[in-house]
């Protein structure tokens, strides 16, 4: 029996089974693999009786021959992840034919039967990698503003010395310009751009615009989508954003949506494209409760709070969007010019001729039957210091052995992503408050972490069982996580920081409510 065949045909199987191709397409795709493996004919034996959710094992045992036939270099984990995408590209509807299916669904069934057939389309590909995914360790953490999330990010291998060679030799390219780009659409990739035979989109119209929802290969959370400009053009936040925003949860009401700031430090991971984050679920923030309730007499249809939660935040609320967008213009305005050395924020730093701004603002919105639209506002600065050199509002050095990354969307909303270092240097830290390492040797392997061992260490000593010591440690993560978001925040969770905010507030007709 030959095993690529013999797993090509139940590749075939599974693809006909959930739907990816019919009784003819299958001939095709089955053709085009054993064109790929360099077969002649199909394995035409008994099959195991099995019906899985997903791709990902078969793929594995593929892949894994594929490497061994030097079809790619199975030594590079980059190569082995486009070869997968390769393979199941084989399977995958048209884009055109995606984008029909969906607009059919939206029209007679709705809209979330629409986007529920193009997050299984997703899963079943294995454009969303379930199985990496399965992988990252989650927990929640109690802290002073409510429940928070925690993820240690293991998707993604540390990048071995000769991945690095290779990309360090990759010629320069320019295209696609990012990925997020409409042409990274069954884009092949390279070994330091990912493959995207899987990779599907629908249009969506922003406040007249055309813009395209996709959904993030490697999840975060349910359904996390992102939605992104037809244009290749930087991030910005202005009056469109709010209008863009409003747009989709109008046309999307299941899903929260937000952008990430347009300022290095406290915007994401990509600046360069213009682009929402959003997804089917609840995050933490959503739950804060309000601190203190503002009143203007220019936005009497809408509720204004000031919400207990460790990124400063103003929360808005109500059905009238027009108020809505209006008050975040107000506010947008008002904050980028808006400066108070009290509590360290500088608007503009620089010569006149050459100011460098550093205030925006990280919008998230989301609907409830109840409320109607809720609009979270959340001021950002970006401005450095000598004492700060990484941001006056990003995660304190004293952090850094935890998380120095940037706060942004996600974890501005309460869900931590956590480098994959922290899996063995947490289970080392454990071992230490177990008995089963000196302290020592474990501060002469983490010296990162030294100081938080012999914190550890005379709060908790070096005798707890493994169960506990595991739940110490994730505990001290999450309160130390809640410290990076409140490093992040403009106005802190203090009498200064509640008056600093009232400042604010009073300067743009907002005043506070008492009682």
């Amino acid at each position: 029996m030959n095993q690529a065949s013999y797993e090509i045909e139940r590749l075939v199987r599974f693809g006909v089974s959930c739907g990816l191709v019919g009784r003819l397409d299958a001939i095709i795709a089955r053709n085009t693999l054993l064109d790929l493996f360099g077969l002649s004919e199909p394995y035409t034996g008994p099959l195991p009786q099995e019906s899985p959710d997903t791709p990902a094992e078969i793929l594995t045992a593929l892949s894994a021959l594929g490497g061994k036939m030097g079809l790619y270099d199975a030594d590079v984990h980059a190569l082995r992840v486009n070869f997968e995408a390769r393979i199941m590209g084989v399977f995958m509807p048209r884009e055109s034919e995606v984008c029909a299916e969906f607009e059919r669904l939206r029209k007679e069934q709705g809209i979330r039967a629409a986007t529920d057939y193009f997050y299984q389309l997703c899963i079943v590909s294995n454009y969303i990698r379930t199985a990496d995914i399965a992988r990252n360790i989650k927990w929640g953490y109690a802290s002073p503003y409510g429940n928070m999330e925690n993820t240690i990010n293991l998707t993604k291998p540390e990048k071995d010395p000769k991945t690095i060679a290779l990309e360090r030799n990759q010629p320069a390219a320019g295209y696609p310009k990012c990925m997020l780009c409409l042409e990274n659409i069954g884009y092949g990739g390279r070994v330091n751009f990912p493959a995207r035979q899987t990779h599907r989109v629908v249009p969506v119209t922003l406040a007249g615009e055309p813009w395209y929802l996709q959904y993030s290969p490697y999840v975060y959370y349910n359904e996390h989508c992102i939605v992104f400009g037809a244009r290749h053009e930087p991030m910005k936040i202005d009056h469109n954003t709010f209008v863009r925003l409003f747009d989709f949860v109008r046309q999307f009401p299941h899903y929260t949506c937000g952008s990430n700031a347009d300022l290095p430090i406290v915007g994401g991971s990509i600046l360069s494209h213009n682009h929402f984050q959003g997804g089917n679920y609840a995050f933490p923030m959503q739950s804060a409760t309000a601190q203190q309730r503002y009143h203007s007499d220019a936005f009497a249809e809408i509720t204004i709070q000031r919400i207990h939660w460790p990124v400063s935040t103003i929360r808005c609320i109500g059905q009238n969007i027009h108020q809505l967008i209006d008050f975040a213009d107000l506010l947008l305005n008002a904050w980028r010019s808006y400066s108070d050395e009290s509590v360290d924020i500088i608007a503009y730093s620089g010569t006149k001729g050459e100011q460098v701004a550093h205030n925006t603002v990280t919008p998230i919105l989301h609907y409830t039957q109840q409320d109607g639209y809720v609009l979270d506002l959340v001021p950002r600065n970006n401005a450095t210091s000598a004492a700060y050199p990484d941001g006056i509002f990003h995660p304190h050095q004293d952090l850094h052995h935890i998380k120095k990354e940037n706060i942004g969307l996600i974890e501005v909303m309460g869900l931590a992503i956590l480098p994959s270092r922290l899996k063995e240097q947490s289970a080392q830290i454990a071992d230490v408050l177990c008995g089963a390492l000196a302290a020592e040797e474990a501060k002469r392997a983490l010296p990162v972490h030294r100081a938080w061992i012999d914190e550890l260490c005379a709060r908790y000593g070096t005798a707890l069982a493994p169960p506990t010591a595991e739940e110490v440690l994730q505990k001290e993560i999450g309160a130390k996580f809640a410290r990076c978001l409140e490093d992040a925040g403009v106005f802190k969770q203090t009498a200064a920081g509640a008056a600093a905010c009232d400042r604010f507030m009073a300067s743009i007709g907002c005043k506070p409510v008492v009682g």
